[in-house]
């Protein structure tokens, strides 16, 4: 009696465990949607964004003037902005092949139902 306690404990742990495991194990892989434009474009929506940290930073320890950190804070706000409106646009994009496919795969089959 003993041991089967021993194995269903045993068992019992192996199954939390994998439980567990699972997100961390999938949150590894790339996600398989993205293009490598759109990854591109968030890699410098991320360094941008640190620029801009980094500015604020100098403007607080003293190391822009104001009149320096307005305008360059400016310039990178606005260079944020564009990779910004360029990650929307690509959102579209793709949403939009998505549409299309869909409704492709969908006459296909004769499920289409124009509405």
């Amino acid at each position: 009696m003993n041991g089967l306690a021993v194995l269903l404990t045993l068992v019992l742990l192996a199954a939390v465990m994998a439980v567990v495991s699972r997100p961390l194990l999938s949150a590894r892989k790339p996600d398989e949607s993205d293009t490598p434009e759109q990854a591109e474009l968030e890699a410098a929506r991320e360094a941008k964004y640190r620029e801009i940290r980094d500015t604020e930073l100098d403007y607080r320890t003293g190391k822009l003037s104001g009149e320096d950190y307005q305008s360059v804070n400016s310039a990178l706000r606005t260079e944020a902005v564009e990779i910004l409106d360029r990650l929307d646009s690509l959102g579209h994009e793709a949403t939009d092949e998505q549409q299309e496919a869909t409704g492709e795969q969908q006459e296909a089959t004769g499920e289409r139902s124009d509405v």
